[in-house]
């Protein structure tokens, strides 16, 4: 007699095809989800399912509009989720007193806007123990006069994770919080080659300044972040909704 297979959790990444959303989406493979991977760009999401086959499931969508609460819904298919990522770049269009204003609004509609649609989308395949993950960057609570967009856009996202705990909690839904510092990936070394620019040095020089700001003298992995991501699959964290878990390499110096 054949058995029939469990049908697997589902996950929800956004961001899937980035540095971080690569990394988590192989990580959560990997502990036995499945994954609907959200990203632009129809091509950068073939490319990753033929890395994973049948355990990844497509969906091209801009979080930035509305549109995509219908194509991430149609995705799920009706089916539970258990986990859903938000991890979607924003650009650095220059410091505080350079940066066009738009592109303040651009990222804040991405980052807070987009954990908005993304949580609308799937608010009714939710369950108890179900949990909403935001990757909001250091800079949200470190303010720097380089990183305006990046800044503002995280800030606004952490009061939003908050308010969804809140939200949420008489469901036994949680939400959770990562802040990496900045991470050792492709789009780093470009802002740190167009800092290095603008200040007439070396992209090593700016590199190790980066680095000089972390008590470890170092950048936060892509790893790192999907293996914070894997453990807020485990039950115990419950109590940690509406918290923060720093992945900054030593970089926060306020308090708490």
């Amino acid at each position: 007699m054949t058995g029939h297979a469990e049908p697997r959790e589902l996950a929800v990444v956004v961001g899937a095809t980035g540095a971080f959303g690569q990394s988590i989406v192989a990580r959560l493979i990997g502990a036995g989800l499945r994954v609907v991977a959200v990203a632009r760009q129809a091509g950068s999401l073939a490319q990753l399912q033929q890395t994973h086959g049948s355990a990844l499931v497509p969906c091209a969508a801009d979080i930035a509009q509305d549109t995509a609460i219908d194509a991430i819904r149609a995705a799920v298919a009706g089916q539970p989720v258990r986990l859903v990522v938000h991890g979607p770049g924003v650009a650095v269009a220059g410091g505080i007193l350079t940066a066009p204003t738009a592109s303040l609004t651009e990222a804040v509609n991405i980052k807070a806007g987009g954990m908005l649609r993304l949580v609308r989308a799937i608010d009714a395949q939710l369950v108890a123990g179900s949990r909403l993950v935001a990757i909001a960057g250091h800079y949200g609570l470190e303010p720097s006069a380089y990183a305006a967009g990046p800044g503002v856009a995280n800030a606004a996202l952490f009061n939003l994770m908050r308010q969804l705990s809140l939200a949420y909690g008489t469901r036994g839904i949680t939400a959770h919080t990562l802040a990496p510092g900045p991470a050792d990936t492709e789009r780093l070394h470009r802002v740190a080659a167009e800092r290095a620019r603008q200040k007439g040095c070396t992209l090593e020089a700016i590199l190790q300044d980066m680095r000089s700001e972390s008590s470890l003298g170092q950048f936060t992995t892509p790893e790192q972040v999907a293996w914070a991501v894997s453990l807020l699959l485990s039950p115990e964290a419950d109590a940690m909704t509406g918290s923060t878990l720093m992945l900054d390499s030593g970089r926060r110096r306020g308090l708490p």
